[in-house]
């Protein structure tokens, strides 16, 4: 009798696993699905056309010289079967380091401060002007830093170069320093100069994504921080930029994405007229794979445009690279798993 009392008890009982609770979706929440998933695909299948058009129209540049040899040929001469990115992509990374180490920390430092300092009509003012510099074409940029940002900056190039061309990032050659009439030239169409335009043009990007992460902190940890003792300092270093932390990393890859492939405003700028390393950003003589492009793009025969093509594609598949690599840490680092009260 009791065992048969302990079997209807054991039917009778819930089960031990989670409940499966079953989603029924609407007709308009399956049509949403489905054109945010054929968006997602249309993109994807874009990226992909993209590259298969550069490596279909840049293969047989990289065949004529072989894989290695166009990875690490610092000289561009197509004509003469003697070319490679070595140079052109290392003066791209340069500058894109210059560009993410000025306009960092200005943008965090502008996002944190109208998200949390500025109110009322200043923090409009200030929002209205970094969407009116992310709407400024790169070819005004270039101008600019090509008629007066360049001027301006050649003192301070120079004073860089006397006292810190210790270090070799800041030496120039040819420099001499007793000389009372000195040489303006070395220091002009630098990767620095390049590095300071392009910071300005990924600075408004950089700090909207930023601002729009700081924005949505939540306003209970914010004021349980202050419940706490915390300072407005305290407060931000606790709760803000933790909860923040993917915007930092998404807007600093999505500037160092547009910093590669930056055009214009860098051709009007450096000087091509050699092609080697240099790993002096103050001295002249700066490259850009997307430059070159632009430089050689007019006067290019068919076998010329097969090697600009093959560019490219390295310039291609580095900003993939980049990209790939900050959805990666953006993934890990999710807003807000590591703020504190």
């Amino acid at each position: 009798m009791s065992t048969s009392i302990r079997n209807e008890a054991a039917l009778e009982a819930p089960p031990s696993g989670p409940r499966k609770i079953r989603q029924v979706l609407e007709r308009k929440d399956l049509w949403f699905r489905a054109l945010t998933r054929s968006g997602g695909v249309v993109v994807l299948a874009v990226m992909a056309l993209v590259g298969l058009f550069l490596a279909g129209n840049g293969i047989s540049a990289i065949n004529s010289v072989g894989l290695g040899n166009f990875l690490v040929t610092q000289e561009w001469a197509p004509e003469n079967n003697n070319f490679g990115i070595a140079a052109v992509i290392t003066g791209s990374v340069l500058i894109a380091a210059v560009a993410l180490t000025v306009s960092l920390p200005l943008a965090l430092g502008t996002a944190l401060f109208i998200t949390e300092v500025a109110g009322g009509r200043v923090r409009s003012i200030l929002t209205s002007v970094i969407d009116l510099m992310a709407a400024v074409p790169s070819v005004v940029f270039g101008l600019w830093g090509l008629s007066y940002l360049q001027v301006q900056i050649v003192p301070f190039a120079r004073w860089l170069s006397t006292w810190f061309g210790w270090i070799p990032l800041f030496a120039v050659d040819g420099v001499e320093p007793d000389n009372p009439l000195p040489n303006d030239s070395l220091y002009t169409s630098s990767t620095f100069i390049a590095g300071l335009v392009v910071a300005l043009m990924i600075l408004p990007i950089q700090t909207s994504v930023m601002m729009e992460s700081f924005s949505r902190a939540p306003i209970g940890e914010r004021e349980g921080a202050y419940a706490l003792g915390a300072t407005r300092w305290g407060m931000i270093r606790s709760v803000v930029i933790p909860f923040g932390k993917g915007g930092i990393i998404g807007g600093t890859m999505l500037g160092l994405g547009r910093a590669l492939g930056e055009t214009i405003a860098i051709y009007l700028i450096i000087n091509t007229a050699s092609y080697a390393i240099n790993f002096h950003i103050l001295q002249t003589g700066a490259n850009s794979v997307a430059a070159l492009i632009a430089l050689k793009y007019g006067e290019a025969n068919e076998f010329t445009m097969s090697a600009l093509m093959a560019a490219g594609l390295a310039l291609f598949v580095l900003t993939m690279l980049v990209n790939f690599t900050a959805s990666a840490i953006i993934a890990r680092s999710r807003s807000g798993a590591e703020s504190e009260a």
